[in-house]
């Protein structure tokens, strides 16, 4: 059995022509797709890049792992305390770990234990290869560390390699002598002048007049990224500049199969396709980013093109990323470990079967604390610090007729937040309960000062805001925000 995953940072689902976009970023994607099966309603239960790749590895939610955030004890895994063995738990339930101990030689190229301090991410890999520029890595610098152990070792047995690649991560790297194969393409129809303009009203990081988190400043060494999007021009040369790097990104996945091929092993090769977050293009005024506990953000492209198991099925159950570990120790025929809170979908991959969840609760602590729920037709997301963003306490959207959240419900159907609220109450308890921990981490989080990329920036930032014609919004950040001002 050989097994490549292909973990792709930052990487929205419907930019992808396999989900339906409308520009072709992703013809090796979507072969790989047209080829195994898609889910359409998957997330990362904890966002961004460090809570959604905890969750993964240990296959357990953020309030249960403890990483929640990007700083703070909320970006430590919880000690385990007396309980602890000779070794700790991820050399036992991380799920390489796993393939490890059923035979697999186990391999990463990735930057990414380096890039957050996160060492726990190495557990269960026999072979590390770090790029060595913290998730600063074009494609160029990760593909011949991949394509070179391939040519080595791909025509072995039980081999699981794993590959991280961040061309779709900000600041839109993709080289200058790529070009840009978007430039006759329009961009999403959603986004009109009118729309921009109001963005550029908003207030908070990486709004349209603030790409840069908390000012306009550009990066000379990366073109394809603006410091503000000023009008509809600059906005297609931002969305070129993210399509650049899924497509760019795309080729060089194609040079992987391209190696398999070669070794005579791609068709009994199984291949993975995922993420750990998308990015907000516009959805709640927010670019560039991924901040919130939304769908772009959450949403992730998930593809298994899995020898023996379906080809061109589309599923549209609800899962999470934490349902991978399960569902891998289903399609190897190794048991699950006890402390993961996955559900498997193995049978939706082999035989179609629905396996997938009545609602999700995802986590944001990073940028802002959001709790949302993703139940039925709707998106439900509850604010406890808003990131200097100025959002309201409750959101709430119909993801169908509004995908990309303009329109706030929660007023309209003050019914259908109650619902939400008893889910994501039902959660938070059965969550509290399930461990043996005495607090979430989303109120460390908030003890501490605040999410990690808001924390101590507000003073700063109202400066800009003054300079930019928004100082109206500086009495009600004081007024949510007096501990920021106080200190």
């Amino acid at each position: 059995m050989r097994i490549l995953f292909l973990d792709l940072d930052t990487l929205r689902a419907d930019h992808l022509g396999c989900y339906g976009y409308h520009r072709k970023t992703s013809p090796t994607i979507d072969w790989i797709a047209s080829r195994g099966v898609r889910f359409e309603n998957y997330y990362c239960s904890d966002a961004p890049c460090l809570p959604s790749r905890a969750a993964l590895m240990t296959g357990r939610f953020g309030i249960h792992n403890g990483i929640v955030g990007h700083g703070g004890t909320a970006a430590d895994l919880r000690l385990e305390g007396a309980s602890r063995d000779f070794q700790d738990r991820c050399a036992r339930a991380n799920w390489p770990a796993m393939l490890k101990r059923a035979g697999f030689h186990t391999v990463t190229v990735s930057p990414f234990a380096e890039r957050h301090g996160a060492w726990w991410f190495y557990a269960g890999f026999l072979e590390m290869y770090n790029p060595g520029k913290g998730g600063g890595e074009s494609a160029e610098d990760v593909t011949p560390l991949a394509r070179n152990w391939l040519k080595q070792h791909g025509h072995r047995d039980n081999w699981f390699l794993h590959v991280n690649y961040w061309d779709p991560h900000t600041p839109y790297r993709a080289p200058a002598d790529f070009g840009n194969p978007f430039a006759a393409d329009p961009i999403p129809d959603w986004l009109t002048p009118e729309v921009l303009e109001k963005h550029r009203q908003m207030v908070g990081p990486h709004c349209a007049r603030e790409l840069a988190m908390y000012d306009n400043r550009r990066w000379p060494d990366y073109p394809r990224y603006l410091g503000e999007i000023r009008n509809m021009e600059e906005l297609k040369f931002h969305l070129d500049g993210y399509d650049c790097g899924i497509r760019y990104m795309d080729q060089h996945l194609g040079a992987l199969l391209e190696t398999l091929d070669e070794l005579k092993v791609l068709e009994e090769t199984a291949i993975i396709v995922t993420a750990d977050h998308g990015e907000n293009q516009g959805e709640l005024g927010i670019y560039a980013e991924h901040a919130t506990a939304d769908i772009p953000t959450c949403r992730l492209p998930m593809i298994i093109r899995w020898p023996g198991g379906l080809s061109g099925k589309v599923d549209p159950g609800f899962h999470y990323n934490l349902d991978w570990p399960p569902t891998l120790a289903a399609l190897i025929g190794q048991p699950a470990h006890p402390s993961w809170d996955g559900k498997s979908y193995a049978d939706t991959i082999m035989k179609g079967a629905d396996t997938g969840r009545k609602e999700l609760v995802l986590s944001q602590c990073a940028h802002v604390c959001q709790r949302s729920v993703r139940f039925g037709p709707w998106l439900y997301l509850r604010t406890y610090h808003d990131g200097y963003h100025l959002f309201p306490e409750e959101m709430l959207f119909q993801v169908e007729q509004d995908p990309h959240e303009q329109q706030n419900l929660a007023d309209r159907y003050p019914d259908v937040c109650g619902q939400a609220r008893g889910i994501l109450s039902r959660w938070h308890a059965e969550m509290m309960a399930s461990m043996n921990y005495e607090e979430d981490p989303l109120w460390i989080v908030l003890r501490e000062g605040g999410p990690a990329h808001a924390r101590g920036r507000l003073k700063q930032y109202c400066e800009y805001l003054k300079k930019t014609g928004r100082g109206w919004a500086i009495e009600e950040l004081k007024r949510r925000h007096p501990r920021e001002f106080n200190e």
